[in-house]
Protein backbone atom coordinates (compact mmCIF):
# COMPACT_ATOMS: atom_id res chain seq x y z
CA UNK A 1 0.00 0.00 0.00
CA UNK A 2 1.23 3.29 -0.69
CA UNK A 3 1.01 5.76 2.05
CA UNK A 4 -1.37 8.46 1.75
CA UNK A 5 -3.63 10.06 3.79
CA UNK A 6 -6.98 8.38 5.07
CA UNK A 7 -9.98 9.21 7.95
CA UNK A 8 -11.14 6.38 9.72
CA UNK A 9 -14.66 6.48 11.86
CA UNK A 10 -17.14 3.99 13.27
CA UNK A 11 -19.99 4.10 15.89
CA UNK A 12 -20.40 2.00 18.74
CA UNK A 13 -20.75 -1.08 16.95
CA UNK A 14 -17.69 -0.91 14.44
CA UNK A 15 -15.34 0.05 17.47
CA UNK A 16 -14.03 -2.91 17.53
CA UNK A 17 -13.70 -4.16 14.58
CA UNK A 18 -11.86 -0.24 13.68
CA UNK A 19 -9.67 -0.85 16.81
CA UNK A 20 -8.12 -4.71 15.31
CA UNK A 21 -7.48 -2.10 11.78
CA UNK A 22 -5.50 0.68 12.82
CA UNK A 23 -2.54 -0.83 13.49
CA UNK A 24 -2.33 -2.99 10.47
CA UNK A 25 -3.29 0.60 8.75
CA UNK A 26 -0.32 2.05 10.39
CA UNK A 27 1.99 -0.61 10.14
CA UNK A 28 1.39 -0.49 6.29
CA UNK A 29 2.26 3.10 6.35
CA UNK A 30 -0.60 4.84 5.82
CA UNK A 31 -1.17 8.11 7.58
CA UNK A 32 -4.25 7.53 9.45
CA UNK A 33 -6.33 9.90 11.27
CA UNK A 34 -9.01 8.52 13.71
CA UNK A 35 -11.80 10.48 13.95
CA UNK A 36 -13.83 8.34 16.71
CA UNK A 37 -15.92 6.17 18.02
CA UNK A 38 -13.43 6.33 20.97
CA UNK A 39 -15.54 3.39 22.99
CA UNK A 40 -18.07 1.28 22.62
CA UNK A 41 -20.54 3.55 24.31
CA UNK A 42 -23.61 3.70 22.43
CA UNK A 43 -23.74 6.87 19.50
CA UNK A 44 -25.15 8.31 16.67
CA UNK A 45 -23.68 6.81 13.28
CA UNK A 46 -24.36 9.65 11.11
CA UNK A 47 -21.84 12.07 13.62
CA UNK A 48 -18.87 10.29 12.70
CA UNK A 49 -20.18 9.41 8.82
CA UNK A 50 -20.66 12.97 8.46
CA UNK A 51 -16.57 13.37 10.12
CA UNK A 52 -14.94 11.03 7.84
CA UNK A 53 -17.11 12.12 4.46
CA UNK A 54 -16.96 15.64 4.92
CA UNK A 55 -12.67 15.26 5.41
CA UNK A 56 -12.62 13.53 2.42
CA UNK A 57 -14.83 16.05 0.45
CA UNK A 58 -12.98 19.13 1.53
CA UNK A 59 -9.78 17.07 0.63
CA UNK A 60 -8.30 16.71 4.00
CA UNK A 61 -7.47 12.79 3.09
CA UNK A 62 -7.80 10.84 -0.13
CA UNK A 63 -10.18 8.28 1.13
CA UNK A 64 -11.43 6.64 4.37
CA UNK A 65 -12.88 3.77 5.99
CA UNK A 66 -16.65 3.85 8.27
CA UNK A 67 -17.25 1.04 10.21
CA UNK A 68 -20.84 0.33 11.66
CA UNK A 69 -23.08 -2.90 12.28
CA UNK A 70 -24.60 -3.34 9.03
CA UNK A 71 -21.96 -0.20 7.08
CA UNK A 72 -25.95 0.61 5.50
CA UNK A 73 -26.56 3.60 8.01
CA UNK A 74 -22.96 5.20 7.53
CA UNK A 75 -22.83 4.83 3.57
CA UNK A 76 -26.38 6.61 3.17
CA UNK A 77 -24.92 9.37 5.29
CA UNK A 78 -21.47 9.54 3.68
CA UNK A 79 -23.33 9.67 -0.10
CA UNK A 80 -25.30 12.72 0.93
CA UNK A 81 -21.97 15.04 0.58
CA UNK A 82 -20.71 16.36 -2.48
CA UNK A 83 -18.06 14.26 -4.52
CA UNK A 84 -18.22 11.36 -1.96
CA UNK A 85 -18.85 7.93 -3.98
CA UNK A 86 -19.06 5.42 -0.65
CA UNK A 87 -19.51 1.52 -1.30
CA UNK A 88 -20.79 -0.72 0.85
CA UNK A 89 -18.38 -3.75 0.57
CA UNK A 90 -18.72 -7.26 2.16
CA UNK A 91 -16.31 -9.31 -0.23
CA UNK A 92 -13.28 -8.81 -2.33
CA UNK A 93 -14.44 -8.68 -5.20
CA UNK A 94 -17.24 -5.77 -4.15
CA UNK A 95 -14.27 -3.82 -3.15
CA UNK A 96 -12.10 -3.82 -6.14
CA UNK A 97 -15.00 -3.10 -8.17
CA UNK A 98 -15.81 -0.19 -6.05
CA UNK A 99 -12.55 1.54 -7.21
CA UNK A 100 -12.12 0.10 -10.68
CA UNK A 101 -15.00 0.95 -11.73
CA UNK A 102 -16.97 3.40 -8.95
CA UNK A 103 -13.39 5.34 -7.94
CA UNK A 104 -15.25 4.89 -4.46
CA UNK A 105 -13.33 7.50 -1.73
CA UNK A 106 -14.64 5.63 0.91
CA UNK A 107 -15.16 2.69 2.38
CA UNK A 108 -17.70 0.89 4.38
CA UNK A 109 -17.95 -2.06 6.41
CA UNK A 110 -20.39 -3.81 7.88
CA UNK A 111 -18.96 -5.49 11.48
CA UNK A 112 -21.73 -8.24 11.36
CA UNK A 113 -20.88 -9.21 8.16
CA UNK A 114 -16.84 -8.81 7.71
CA UNK A 115 -14.43 -9.48 10.71
CA UNK A 116 -10.73 -8.40 10.83
CA UNK A 117 -8.67 -10.87 8.11
CA UNK A 118 -11.46 -10.30 5.57
CA UNK A 119 -11.65 -6.70 5.86
CA UNK A 120 -7.65 -6.58 5.88
CA UNK A 121 -7.71 -7.89 2.93
CA UNK A 122 -10.56 -6.23 1.66
CA UNK A 123 -9.02 -2.76 2.23
CA UNK A 124 -5.56 -4.05 1.02
CA UNK A 125 -7.36 -4.62 -2.44
CA UNK A 126 -9.22 -1.20 -2.21
CA UNK A 127 -6.56 0.79 -1.91
CA UNK A 128 -4.16 -1.27 -4.27
CA UNK A 129 -6.60 -0.64 -7.17
CA UNK A 130 -6.68 2.20 -9.45
CA UNK A 131 -10.03 3.89 -11.20
CA UNK A 132 -10.23 2.18 -14.35
CA UNK A 133 -11.75 5.75 -15.79
CA UNK A 134 -12.78 5.15 -20.12
CA UNK A 135 -16.61 4.18 -19.65
CA UNK A 136 -16.64 4.59 -15.62
CA UNK A 137 -15.26 7.77 -15.62
CA UNK A 138 -18.78 8.83 -18.06
CA UNK A 139 -20.72 7.58 -15.36
CA UNK A 140 -18.53 9.49 -12.53
CA UNK A 141 -19.13 12.83 -14.17
CA UNK A 142 -22.85 11.76 -14.73
CA UNK A 143 -23.20 11.31 -11.14
CA UNK A 144 -21.25 14.80 -10.33
CA UNK A 145 -23.75 16.47 -12.23
CA UNK A 146 -26.76 14.94 -10.87
CA UNK A 147 -25.08 15.93 -7.07
CA UNK A 148 -24.62 19.09 -8.86
CA UNK A 149 -28.15 19.65 -9.99
CA UNK A 150 -29.32 18.27 -6.06
CA UNK A 151 -26.99 21.17 -4.93
CA UNK A 152 -28.51 23.72 -7.35
CA UNK A 153 -32.41 22.48 -6.29
CA UNK A 154 -33.01 21.79 -9.66
CA UNK A 155 -35.52 18.62 -10.80
CA UNK A 156 -33.93 16.49 -12.40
Amino acid sequence: MKSEKIVIGCDHGGFSLKEKLLPFLKKAGMDVLDLGAFSEGSMDYPDTAYKVASAVSRHKAARGILICKSGIGNCIVANKLKNIRAALCYNIKAARLSRMHNDANILVLGSLFVGPARAKKMIEVWLATPFEGGRHLRRIKKIERIENLCAQRKAI
